[in-house]
């Protein structure tokens, strides 16, 4: 089982959480605490009894601290092998004494970076070099040392220092080891990405990037695929992979991959519409409802009847709090829903909802509509990466141009902000139709826009007779008239789409000879 007896243990931490009991456990078992600076203050305050550093090295921390452990008799004491002769021998002419185990968590670099008004030295004195240096020394040698870098490994060490009467085992060391280079690997990735981004270049030459996994999901899309969810480093406030979960099942894959997905689109109509209330419905990262409102309850009403049927089953995501009304309203008739995502439920909401269905996941998410994502966009393909930054643009009215019919008064616009956003976050070829600050039908994911036309007023059907007015977006261009013909058959009032088309002037003809209000944004939302 390859035991190696621990007999001298150094401990340099900038987390001290639970430090001082396990160091407390470490002294009890026999084991000489050599520690540095602030970590060794800790530990003398606590009555442990201390060697410190320097009085290892015979040199004194100097340098605000930048210099303490990088010497010989620390990394000879982590990287040495007693049973090879030769590094025997070289120990023993050198004064180095085997340190068989470290506990070191580097400095805070990551959480630095993220505080407000952080200037670039504040930044770069919490770059930790002793501290990593000594991890990767004491992992390569995890044959003879164990290596700790969080306060969760604590009791599982000790736990195995007393059933091995004061030693560790080797899968323990090795099983140690690998977190360490990950921690070491995912460390250095944040400086590097930090240093990046302080540059003019969006795709650096070499892209790092860190996810920690957060928990082994039942599988992926679905049952014969494995699957996990990591979480990243992110400054942003909407954190779906964090999210608390007042109630529910563990979320699947689809249930993470639709939840992202309805997350966006409302952050999205929060942004654009942020004195009304939002509200999303999501099946298969497709919208089938999407609305705003006074209210959050008429917003959610508003969002479930465009596609009742599609609804069935799907993801919705409230802009407001659920309070004991709200959960009600979702909780009537024969809906099913598998995740509702807010800021917030009240107590009585959950026991509402959970009452009604009692694997419904309600997931707590804050920043809806305070936060987009502006970063980049990763996605695998077989032998790579494509990167992207994100699809940040919205809807600017002021930015359209209106190009035939009617000039749009401010609640056509609102319903063309509603679709357009709606249709940016459909899959391509896509094509959405409502009215009354609401979707009402969606073609999406269709290989010719003719097709998505189609579908769309099918999927709408007879609600677009109880509108005033319809409005349609498209997210590209028409490339012939022939799809604008279709939504002008259906009484469509109001077409948004990009422009471009070699052909325009076809669709203009179109829309002014029927009196549709065509509005050109000259932006492109297709996503694939």
């Amino acid at each position: 089982m390859a035991l190696v007896e621990v007999k001298r243990a150094l401990l340099s931490v900038s987390n001290k959480t639970d430090l001082v009991p396990f160091a407390r456990s470490l002294s009890e078992l026999g084991v000489e605490l050599i520690s540095t600076g602030g970590t060794a203050n800790a530990l003398e305050d606590a009555g442990l009894a201390v060697t410190r550093i320097q009085e290892v090295t015979g040199f004194p921390e100097m340098m605000d601290g930048r210099i303490k452990t990088l010497h010989p008799l620390v990394h000879g004491a982590l990287l040495g092998c007693p049973d090879q002769e030769g590094h025997a021998n070289s120990m023993k002419e050198h004064g180095i004494v085997p340190i068989q185990l470290i506990c070191i968590n580097l400095y805070p670099f990551e959480q630095t970076i993220q505080k407000d008004g952080v200037t670039r030295e504040e930044a770069i004195e919490q770059i930790d070099i002793g501290g990593p240096a000594m991890l990767r020394s004491a992992s390569k040698n995890h044959a003879f040392v164990c290596t700790i870098t969080s306060p969760t490994q604590y009791d599982s060490v000790v736990s195995e220092l007393k059933k091995n009467d004061g030693s560790t085992d080797l899968p323990l060391r090795r099983a140690l080891a690998a977190q360490a280079f990950a921690r070491t690997a995912a460390y250095d990735t944040a400086i590097s990405s930090w240093m990046a981004d302080e540059g003019t270049d969006r795709f650096p030459p070499i892209l790092q990037v860190v996810g920690r996994r957060e928990r082994v999901l039942r599988y992926g899309e679905n049952p014969h695929q494995d699957a996990a969810l990591y979480t990243t480093d992110t400054q942003d406030s909407m954190q779906l992979a964090g999210a608390q979960m007042r109630s529910g099942k563990p979320l699947s894959y689809n249930n993470l991959n639709d939840a992202a997905a309805a997350l966006q689109l409302a952050s999205d109509l929060a942004t654009v519409f942020p004195g009304k209330c939002v509200a999303t419905v999501i099946k298969h990262t497709n919208a089938c409802g999407a609305a705003i409102g006074g209210s959050p309850e008429e917003a959610f009403q508003r969002a479930w009847e465009g596609d009742p049927r599609a609804a069935f089953g799907g993801i919705v995501v409230s802009s407001k709090p659920v309070d004991e009304s709200l959960a009600a309203t979702m909780a009537e008739g024969e809906r099913f829903l598998e995740v509702i995502i807010a800021p917030s439920f009240s107590d009585e909401a959950v026991e509402c909802l959970s009452s009604r269905w009692a694997n419904v996941r309600l997931l707590e998410v804050g920043g809806i509509g305070d936060s987009r994502t502006d970063g980049n966009m990763i996605r695998s393909i077989p032998g790579g990466l494509l990167v992207q930054n994100a699809d940040s643009e919205l809807a600017d009215p002021d930015r359209w141009t209106v190009v035939a019919g009617p000039e749009p008064d401010e609640s056509m616009l609102d319903d063309a902000r509603l679709l357009w956003i709606t249709c940016k976050h459909l899959s391509s070829n896509a094509i959405a139709v409502g009215g009354g600050g609401a979707l009402r039908g969606a073609g999406t994911g269709q290989v010719d826009r003719v097709g998505a036309c189609r579908l769309a007023i099918e999927r709408a059907g007879d609600s677009l007779k109880s509108l005033d007015r319809i409005v349609a977006a498209s997210d590209a261009f028409f490339p012939f008239d022939d799809g604008p013909a279709i939504l002008a058959d259906a009484g469509i009032n109001c077409i948004v789409q990009p422009g471009g088309s070699r052909r325009d002037e076809d669709t203009i003809k179109l829309c002014e000879d029927r009196g549709i209000t065509l509005l050109f944004t000259g932006t492109r939302h297709f996503r694939h």
